[in-house]
This record gives C-alpha cells, structure tokens and sequence, in this order.
C-alpha cells in the first residue's frame, strides 16, 4: 500500500471582533420587546443569538434573492425606492423596525440604491432606529459576493461564505455615507483589524 498524503489543514475564517456589533446584541438582551430587520441570510448562530432576547426577526436576504442586482440597475430614485419595498419582508405597522444589520450588503449596491433602500427602511422605522453596516475601507478590492457573517461563542463575527474572485472596492468615505444615508447620521465609527470600518448609524427623526 501507498504512503497516505498529508493533508494541508483546513483553515478556517478568522473571528472578527465588532465591538459596535456586540454592543448592539448586549442592548437588544436588556431592552423590551424590539423588532431586527436582517438584510443578510438567515443563520442558525444569529436566531440563536437574537432568540435571547424579546425581539421580532426580519429576514430580507438581499444577495440570496438577487436584490443586489435589482438594485443596481440604472433607474429613477422612486423606482428605486419600489424595488427596495418589495425586496423587504411585509410592514406591519404595529412592528416598526428598530435595528437593521446590513453586515458588508452596502459596498456591493452604487449610492442611489443606498439611498433608496434606507429611505425605504426609514419609512418603517421608529425615531432613533440603528443601522450597522461593515464597509471596506483599508482594502481597494473585495469578493464579489457578499459575506455571510455569522456570531461565535464571543460574539466576534465569522465570514462563512465561500471565497470568490475580487472586484474594485467602492472605499465608501464616512462623508459620503453621511450623505448617501439620508436620514440616518453616523453615531460611530470603528476601523476593525481586517480593515473594514464598522459604523452604527441612527435614524435622525
């Protein structure tokens, strides 16, 4: 019989620690009764993670669904503004969102999309509703999918989507997030260690 091969080891994503995200999690446990609207894909780690607390999950999934691509068609900002509603789950106007994860969905969509997805998310938010948001900034190029970001054990954030081919980096300014955003200012801002700046914006009115 042959020698076995060795095998290389598999390695695995490095956790990323997102103090804002964390700090998120840490008030949704010590709040009343809050309703999270999750851009993302649902992740087993996630409900698990928001079910320990008092709070109502959204699912939109805008990569798996192709929202991206709906949304970055060349078209006016209130059909836009359409695309947006239709992507997201059905408003129930007794459950006004209070909290959105974007995760890195944002570097993939032009600032017109921004605009109208968020002003879509703000017509269905209450006053004072936050958004997280992780942008590439260090970086000049990125998958060319989004991650798929799911909670450890420590709350710091693993990456478990495939690894794809690289695109340009859009390298998203906090100035022109601040105006892209619309009615949503920046509350913070961190560089994290792999380069991306994790931000929390509030919902102004």
């Amino acid at each position: 019989m042959g020698r076995a091969t060795a095998r290389a080891p598999i390695e695995l994503p490095a956790a990323l620690n997102a103090p804002l995200f964390r700090m998120q999690v840490d008030e949704l446990e010590t709040s009343a009764c809050r309703v999270v609207l999750d851009l993302g894909a649902a992740s087993t780690p996630m409900l698990d993670l928001l079910g320990r607390s008092r709070c109502r999950v959204e699912i939109a999934d805008l990569a798996g669904f192709g929202g991206i691509e709906r949304l970055s068609i060349e078209a006016p900002a209130g059909a836009l503004a359409a695309i947006a509603a239709s992507l997201l789950p059905s408003h129930n106007p007794d459950r006004d969102i209070d909290l959105v994860f974007c995760w890195d969905l944002l570097n993939y969509l032009k600032p017109p999309a921004i605009s109208a997805l968020m002003s879509t998310i703000a017509a269905r938010a209450r006053p004072g509703t936050r958004v997280h948001a992780l942008i590439v900034y260090s970086e000049r190029s990125m998958p060319d999918r989004p991650g798929r970001y799911v909670p450890d054990k420590d709350l710091k954030l693993v990456n478990r989507a495939v690894p794809a081919s690289e695109i340009a980096a859009p390298r998203y300014s906090p100035e022109l997030l601040g105006r892209t955003m619309g009615l949503y200012a920046i509350e913070h801002a961190r560089l994290l260690a792999n380069g991306m700046q994790e931000f929390l914006f509030r919902l102004k009115r």
